[in-house]
């Protein structure tokens, strides 16, 4: 057969072809006109080669398996110099593997360090150089779906807050109906993101997830403005435990404790809604503005998630209480 025919059998190139001939790897025969006669063994070489390459070993280190074929077996590793060349193949993967985890591992450790550093910075400071807010690093791309409100928070403006206990990252619990006087703000988010830690699968694509950064450091940014506009505490809240939480709060240096309820009992007291995201069962973003004992007000569906403690600002200024 000619080259052609043999390259589309094989599933390789007539190039291909060509550089296993000049590797020694296929000796095709000769015709009496001098091109090349490719048999049947030619097309099961090529075929093996590829299959070879496939795995990670370099078309120059087949010879071994090639010639395990020629001398009669029916496999081309049925032989112990195949088995060495998987293991050197191995064993450089092995080598492989290990450098590039160190410099993923190298790759987190300056993330983390970037994310602390850049979660201290106010939006309105930039770098000696006039660049951009360093908290524009936590701003969210203009693409992400925007969630619809779907009536699932309309029940809740008048509702009692329910005797629910919620473990706080400074080591309080904090009791929801028994606040004291005056509005809290609590705002309840899906999940939090940590440098170096994948988000589920798909998570940009699920209306209204992504921001729980963003809208974390707007609430820390204008806290003491939300305390002079009638909010006596700020709370954040989601199903995340109680050491991740902590971590949240160190991280991006809030100046107020954020509520753990990995059970989502106040979603079961409050008929709060939530939705599916890689098995996890999470809160929808919401925000409470509790009043004596009442939600006075819910923010529902909260988008933009980095512009929402603005929101919440404005709604408290324009409110007497």
């Amino acid at each position: 057969m000619r080259i052609g025919e043999l390259a589309r059998r094989a599933g390789v190139t007539t190039k291909a072809v060509r550089y296993y001939e000049s590797l020694g790897l296929l000796t095709p025969a000769r015709l009496p006109n001098g091109y090349r006669d490719y048999g049947e063994h030619d097309v099961r070489l090529a075929r093996e080669i590829r299959a070879l390459s496939g795995l990670g070993i370099p078309v120059e280190r087949t010879r071994p398996f090639l010639d395990c074929l020629a001398v009669g077996h029916r496999h081309a590793d049925d032989c112990p110099a195949s088995l060495a060349g998987y293991r050197q193949a191995i064993d450089e993967l092995s080598q492989r593997i290990a450098g590039l985890t160190a410099r993923r591992t190298a790759l987190i450790t300056h993330l983390q360090q970037a994310a602390h550093r850049n979660s201290r910075v106010s939006p309105s400071d930039s770098d000696d150089e006039g660049e951009r807010p360093m908290n524009d690093y936590l701003s969210l791309p203009a693409e992400l779906p925007v969630p619809e409100d779907d009536g699932a928070a309309a029940h809740l403006p008048g509702t009692p807050v329910p005797p629910l206990e919620l473990r706080g990252s400074g080591d309080t619990t904090v009791r929801l109906d028994a606040l004291g006087a005056g509005r809290t703000v609590i705002y309840v988010y899906p999940l939090t993101g940590r440098p170096g830690t994948d988000l589920p699968e798909g998570w940009d694509a699920i209306p209204g997830a992504r921001g729980c950064t963003p809208e974390a450091c707007g609430f820390r940014d204008h806290y003491q403005e939300l305390l002079a506009a009638g909010a006596v505490r700020v709370f954040g809240l989601s199903s995340q435990d109680t050491d991740y939480q902590r971590e949240v709060v160190e991280r991006l240096h809030l100046p107020f404790d954020m509520l753990s309820d990995p059970p989502l009992s106040l979603a079961g007291a409050l008929d709060l809604p939530t939705f599916e995201a890689a098995g996890l069962t999470l809160y929808k973003r919401l925000t409470l503005i509790i009043r004596d004992g009442v939600i006075e007000h819910v923010f529902y569906p909260v988008f933009p998630p980095n512009d929402h403690a603005d929101q919440v600002l404005a709604w408290l200024r324009d409110t007497p209480h």
